[in-house]
């Protein structure tokens, strides 16, 4: 009798055939190559994530992760999570660990222990930790029951882990997995790569307080945070990249350049300065002017609303936490236990679909195009705020696009064309991701080969390059994400569209087509930007805050050589101003050269400088920001000046 064998499918659409039980990495090693299996790190089984150990016990599309991919870099960071846990234990005795999870750019793992790390102790725990990854380890999953699992850990005297795997079997978990290198032993649910070392080198940054479950009211821990990569080389350039990234941090910036402030009275709601502001209000005109010119209406809508649009939304029982709610003061004199009937808008969505219902739409009305920057609110934990990446007041270059099935491909081509240009406006170079079907959705699998025919062919006609995401859908309906890479490499979610079947439904929004019948129309969720006040924080790193001449807050700075000129010198600014140009002029009683130095230091593209000369033949001295010290500033008539200005300062 034969061995069993089962069929295993690759992302290539070719087929292997191997003996059922055969370990994941044998299988590549031994019927794909050796080079392959030296790089694998992790694989994706039939959708899910697992170790290279897991056993091929049936037929499997198999997708394996080499160390050139994101996701193995986050797996060896999740490696280096339970490493550094090791290595303090064992230079700590007594230590109790909690949790250790891989976050953007590196990991950190929690502490329960008497006093908190010094930097002394940090510099021991990286050397030790990076011996653990010279031994080359292997980790190793098990699985047991949720008693052998809170055996185990009670007999360690480690009481966090404890209260985690009761909370875990008190949902419903029959199977616990475990994973060992070594002597150490940690529950988790994985993946993990083949050995510690595979990871590479571990850095060791930084180490501060935190709450047990992140509650104040818990015990105060001790957080180690560090990255890792598969090698020095690769440190080396993160570490680079990040000092260059503090030199350019928006909140540093923001004040130096004085464009926002922040105050306790208002947490995560920006103050805008006059600077500041100028760079919403461009931002703002320009995604007004795009979209007007490019088929879209502007509307705005309440801030206040009733609960009974975020029930029908679906908001009120499952976003109501981060919501601003407002108490009804009739429903309070009545007696209403929780009054809040209101809540200011998270989102434009819902009140988008109410002004699409306030008249009955034709097949000839659609596509309908709107768009909205109106101020949104959500209620972020304080302690995720932090500058202007993550607040609670912002606006959205928000828009939604109503329209017919067979419009969809063609709104996409134009939606993505829309931000090449943007973005390409300010340098962004970006990539997209095309997330498909998740297991939890709504709608049948027609309807989703439909959607997701309908973007792809869009992508497809674009000639755009797109990683695909499968499964990372959302419920209602596949979408696309932009990421954007900035001047020093780093990456940032921006842009989406959403496709979305759900909404239509819960709404009960429809047009009257062709044939004289209600149909149900689809909805595109778009942003370019995301909101104003991230995509400022982004540009601000991006140029470190030396904006291009039709960004900036300010344009041009008069300088004079002497106070006889100074007339003179309101006037240039009276006529630059006419011409829409922002300018300033620094009239105090510093040295023209201390003057010209702090127009450098605030980054204004163009300084002139007016003097005797300059006034007799109607010119400007022109000093470019950035350009040598050495270097002489150009003399040119004003006209000529004035005339480059309006050019630069242009849309893009």
């Amino acid at each position: 009798m034969s061995e069993a064998s089962v069929t295993v499918t690759l992302p290539d659409g070719s087929q292997k055939q191997t003996a059922a039980g055969t370990p994941i990495g044998d299988f590549v090693r031994d019927s794909i190559g050796a080079g392959l299996a030296k790089a694998a790190v992790l694989a994706r089984a039939n959708g899910a994530f697992v170790d290279l150990s897991q056993k091929l016990d049936r037929d499997t599309k198999l997708e394996i992760f080499t160390t050139k991919a994101p996701e193995a870099l986050e797996t060896i960071r999740h490696d280096a999570a339970h490493i550094v846990a090791d290595a303090v234990q064992r230079l700590f005795p007594g230590t109790q660990v909690t949790i250790g999870p891989s976050i953007e750019n590196g990991f950190y793992y929690d502490f329960d222990r008497g006093q908190p790390f010094t930097e002394e102790d940090l510099a021991k725990i990286e050397v030790e930790a990076n011996r653990i990854i010279a031994a080359d380890i292997p980790f190793a999953r098990t699985e047991v029951s949720p008693d052998e699992a809170i055996k185990l850990f009670s007999d360690k005297g480690e009481k966090f882990k404890v209260e985690i795997i009761q909370d875990i079997v008190g949902k419903g978990a029959t199977v616990l997995s475990l994973y060992r290198h070594g002597d150490w032993i940690d529950f988790c649910e994985g993946p993990h790569g083949p050995s510690t070392g595979r990871v590479g080198v571990i850095k060791i940054l930084s180490s501060s307080a935190a709450y047990w479950r992140g509650d104040h009211r818990n015990k105060t821990l001790q957080r180690i945070y560090g990255t890792a990569f598969f090698d020095k080389k690769g440190l080396d350039a993160w570490l680079k990249q990040r000092e260059e990234a503090e030199k350019r941090d928006h909140r540093r910036l923001g004040k130096d350049l004085d464009l926002f402030h922040f105050h306790p009275f208002a947490p995560g709601s920006a103050f805008w300065t006059p600077k500041g502001t100028a760079i919403y209000t461009v931002l703002s005109s320009y995604m007004r002017h795009l979209a007007l010119s490019n088929g879209y209406v502007e509307i705005k809508t309440p801030l206040l609303y009733n609960k009974g649009l975020w029930e029908i939304s679906g908001h009120w029982g499952k976003y109501k936490e981060n919501m601003f709610l407002v108490e009804d003061s009739e429903a309070k004199a009545a007696g209403d236990p929780d009054p809040h009937h209101f809540s200011l808008k998270p989102m434009n969505c819902p009140s988008h679909h109410i002004y699409y219902s306030f008249r009955k739409q034709s097949y000839r009305d659609l596509p309908l195009r709107l768009h909205t920057q109106d101020v949104l609110h959500r209620n972020e934990a304080a302690g995720s705020l932090g500058g202007l990446t993550r607040v609670r007041q912002f606006a959205q270059d928000d828009a939604h696009i109503y329209c017919r099935e067979d419009q969809i491909a063609e709104e996409v081509k134009s939606f993505v064309k829309l931000l090449d240009h943007v973005y390409n406006a300010v340098g962004l170079k970006y990539s997209a991701k095309f997330a498909t079907r998740p297991p939890q959705r709504i709608g049948d699998d027609a309807m989703w080969d439909r959607a997701e025919g309908s973007l792809k062919a869009a992508l497809d006609a674009l000639g755009l390059a797109y990683e695909l995401k499968p499964g990372d859908g959302a419920f209602y309906g596949p979408k696309i994400d932009f990421d954007v890479s900035d001047s020093i490499g780093r990456k940032w979610q921006l842009g989406t569209v959403q496709l979305d079947y759900a909404a239509p439904e819960r709404f009960d929004l429809t047009y009257v087509g062709e044939d004289g019948k209600p149909h149900r129309p689809v909805v595109l969720h778009r942003a370019i930007y995301g909101s104003f006040e991230r995509f400022i924080a982004i540009l601000i790193e991006h140029f470190a805050g030396a904006f291009p001449v039709w960004l900036a807050p300010l344009q041009v700075a008069i300088v004079t050589v002497t106070d006889r000129v100074n007339d003179h010198a309101r006037k240039v600014m009276d006529r630059l101003a006419a011409v829409g140009v922002r300018v300033t002029f620094d009239d105090s009683n510093g040295t023209m050269q201390a003057k010209v130095r702090e127009a450098s230091l605030q980054k204004i593209p163009y300084t002139i400088v007016i003097g005797d000369k300059e006034v007799a033949s109607d010119s400007v001295s022109v000093r470019t920001f950035g350009a040598a010290e050495q270097q002489k500033m150009e003399t040119m008539p004003f006209d000529a000046f004035a005339e480059r200005l309006v050019r630069e300062a242009k849309y893009p």
